[in-house]
């Protein structure tokens, strides 16, 4: 089963903080949770003007308000949104899990360190995650739509499978050398 990931974080160099995580399945399932133990004192400007204010939790009273979540998921902790997380991709029930990301480093990092140290990943997940702009790049490096609602995980890994699937379908790239004749003297 291939999923589409993003997430929105906070990080200072040494601390990648999840702030909330998408995953959006081949077969139309979609999780989205928004973690209830972020340390939102380390958050920057940034994460506050471009993050905060598309959380489902922060319409209408700043960060902390939570509305009925119109998908999968909810408002978790780290060790909920973990059980949760193991449901919505149980080898047994849906198959090996393949994972891709937008430039996936920090989220893939972080989705890991969910699970503790990274041989802490459960059972039957990769290790590692497929990246979209690495195949961006292989298929010749095409220019990409924005995304509508940046900054939210699950609108971002919707845009990722959209992207990804569309990457997919194009060839890719010929390359063509010239070879000249070279003449012995």
């Amino acid at each position: 089963m291939i999923y589409d990931l993003d997430t929105e974080f906070i990080e200072d160099g040494k601390t990648i903080d999840l702030i909330s995580l998408a995953l959006v399945a081949e077969d139309g399932r979609k999780l989205y949770i928004e973690f209830s133990d972020v340390d939102w004192s380390k958050a920057n400007d940034w994460v506050l003007k471009n993050v905060v204010p598309s959380l489902w939790r922060s319409e209408g009273s700043g960060p902390y308000r939570w509305p009925n979540c119109p998908h999968e998921g909810g408002f978790y902790s780290r060790a909920t949104g973990a059980i949760e997380i193991k449901a919505f991709l149980d080898p047994k029930q849906y198959g090996k899990p393949e994972i891709w990301g937008y430039f996936a480093d920090y989220d893939w990092v972080a989705f890991c360190q969910l699970f503790g140290r990274m041989v802490d990943v459960p059972e039957g997940y990769p290790m590692f995650c497929r990246d979209i702009q690495q195949l961006c790049i292989d298929k010749g490096n095409p220019p990409l739509p924005k995304c509508n609602g940046e900054h939210h995980a699950l609108n971002d890994a919707l845009w990722n499978q959209q992207i990804r699937l569309w990457l997919q379908s194009l060839p890719y790239p010929t390359e063509v050398t010239e070879v000249t004749e070279v003449k012995q003297p």
